[in-house]
């Protein structure tokens, strides 16, 4: 059975996980999606072991449009777009003959609604060295009829997508289902990433910060903190390639103003309790660069330290200064 599988973690730090996108093709295939997503995350644990693997967040909510059914649920057609063409070319490209047969017919048509799962491992101790697997969860709905006999559509635009449909009680056409979208070795992307751009993005700035401060010294990053991928070939050839880090959100987001004029042990004392919030030291200044935090908090902070204040561990008072020689946010 495939969750018998088993695979060990590669020892050297730079080689690449060996996640296989087929196993988790079929491994997604195969289980049975739920709202909860237990037993997807299971069955990948059970093949993948020596990995930490966790549900980092869920992406928004997204819709697609379906293909057509009976009033029964008996399936006519997977995609509505291609029955609608195909169907035109039958009925003699006629669209009043081609509405005569849909308003006869009764039909429904249907939607998929989805929404995507980012799922982590961590593979070594620097905050790049975690593989994201990216699994769409769906559910393909019957919510509305295919025309409107009372206002007919005018076109095929019109009758694959009504900009006002008449409804009928949404019902589930078939299980939800999981379908796997990709999986990326995030050291590797970061590193081709970096090759194809003259300065390090500010993706990769906040990483190397990360690694470098107490945060990366005691949680591993892909805890808080996944990826929103751009890859694409442009219209010469090229390789098009972007970053966008996430805040996972694991929990409630602590608030911080702006610092109002505190300083010193005023100053720490409100980071203090913005870092015991989140989870991890240092954290303030990461929600900062994300927007998170207002930048004013980081360059009052750099004014203390520059008056020989020292609430800040020495790794990240050089994080700190870096950043204010060279201020970024993302």
């Amino acid at each position: 059975m495939v969750a018998e599988l088993r695979v060990s973690p590669e020892h050297h730090a730079d080689a690449p996980a060996r996640f296989d996108g087929h196993l988790l093709d079929k491994l997604c295939k195969e289980t049975l999606a739920s709202s909860g997503d237990a037993g997807l995350l299971d069955r990948l644990r059970q093949a993948y072991p020596g990995y930490p693997l966790h549900l980092a967040r869920l992406g928004h909510e997204w819709y697609r449009l379906g293909g057509i059914v009976k009033a029964n649920g008996v399936r006519i057609a997977a995609d509505i777009g291609e029955w609608a063409e195909r169907s035109y070319i039958e009925c003699g490209q006629n669209f009043n003959t081609l509405l005569a047969y849909c308003e006869e017919g009764g039909f429904l048509a249907t939607q998929h609604t989805g929404v995507t799962l980012y799922i982590v491992a961590q593979t070594g101790s620097r905050a790049e060295d975690f593989v994201q697997i990216e699994v769409d969860r769906t559910q393909e709905t019957a919510d509305r009829y295919l025309i409107d006999a009372e206002n007919p559509p005018e076109d095929l635009e019109g009758l694959i997508d009504p900009i006002e449909p008449v409804e009928v009680e949404p019902f589930a056409v078939g299980a939800a289902r999981y379908t796997y979208r990709r999986k990326t070795e995030v050291a590797l992307f970061m590193r081709e990433l970096g090759r194809h751009r003259a300065d390090r993005h500010p993706a990769q700035r906040f990483m190397d910060d990360w690694n470098d401060s107490s945060a990366g010294q005691q949680r591993a990053f892909c805890e808080d903190w996944s990826l929103r991928l751009f890859q694409h070939i442009g219209r010469h050839g090229e390789q098009i390639m972007n970053v966008e880090i996430v805040h996972n959100r694991t929990r409630e987001v602590p608030r911080l103003e702006g610092p109002d004029g505190k300083k010193g042990k005023a100053l720490a004392a409100l980071l203090n309790r913005f870092d015991a919030q989140a989870g991890y030291p240092f954290a303030w200044y990461f929600h900062m660069l994300k927007g998170l935090v207002s930048p004013h908090v980081g360059e009052a902070v750099q004014r203390d330290l520059s008056k020989d204040y020292a609430y800040l561990p020495d790794r990240d008072a050089a994080v700190l200064k870096r950043w204010a020689a060279a201020p970024y946010c993302l």
